[in-house]
């Protein structure tokens, strides 16, 4: 076993050993091609979800897939803009000149942006990236205008948010304000809302088309990816 394997799982194993407590399923990571446990990530811990060699989530994972199949051809020669980067899809974008980053506050990005007013020109990307960013975002309405006046007329974003698919509508509170509750109601200590299944509408008010992509249930499990995640890909008219 790799080195680099077996220090993450001993990690894991530090951190929350309930989660070797029962059998573990081996997972696939597409990604880099590990075969074996995927480890806990979390407050309050969610088990099989990073893989232990190259760091991935669910997300990362469901966007590699979508790369390799097909969603890749739709990159090539395409100049792209990616917000809040994960280093795992960063990687995936090594070597494309026209790749660009933009986040407020993380360090080495091309460009030092608020999603909701990032001062670039219009129509200058054909691709957008973001995934679990906007349920961050104060006025994701604001954020979701912004990216469609960023994308080129038949260019598309690539998005995917934390989702309650058994609500059909979004849950926000503006009362809730603190970190504390902001975990309990939305799942994330920083989080503004929790989307429910209208997030495609709210997608469709800013302007986009929207189509989804998700994978089989037998992939679910194989790859370790979530069962009620997928990816938005909004198109620009």
């Amino acid at each position: 076993m790799n080195w680099i394997v077996r220090r993450r799982l001993l990690e894991a194993w530090w951190r929350d050993r309930g989660q070797f407590s029962r059998v573990k399923i081996p997972r696939l990571c597409p990604i880099c091609d590990y075969q074996g446990v995927f480890v806990s990530v979390g407050r309050p811990s969610r088990w099989d979800v990073r893989c232990p060699m190259c760091g991935s989530r669910e997300r990362h994972r469901l966007t590699h897939l979508w790369v390799t199949q097909g969603g890749g051809d739709k990159l090539a020669g395409k100049r792209i803009l990616h917000f809040a980067p994960e280093k795992t899809v960063m990687r995936q974008m090594q070597g494309n000149p026209l790749y660009e980053t933009a986040d407020l506050h993380q360090k080495g990005v091309n460009h030092r942006v608020d999603i909701t007013r990032t001062g670039l020109p219009d129509a200058s990307y054909d691709v957008l990236i973001a995934h679990h960013v906007l349920e961050h975002i104060d006025d994701d309405r604001a954020a979701m205008r912004e990216l469609f006046r960023l994308t080129r007329p038949g260019g598309f974003g690539v998005f995917s948010v934390p989702i309650n698919p058994t609500r059909p509508q979004t849950y926000e509170n503006p009362a809730i304000t603190t970190p504390e509750l902001r975990f309990v109601h939305f799942g994330g200590e920083d989080h503004k809302r929790y989307y429910g299944l209208d997030f495609a509408d709210r997608l469709a008010e800013a302007g986009f088309t929207v189509e989804t992509f998700r994978m089989p249930p037998e992939s679910e499990v194989e790859y370790g990816l979530l069962r009620n995640e997928w990816i938005y890909i909004a198109g620009k008219p």
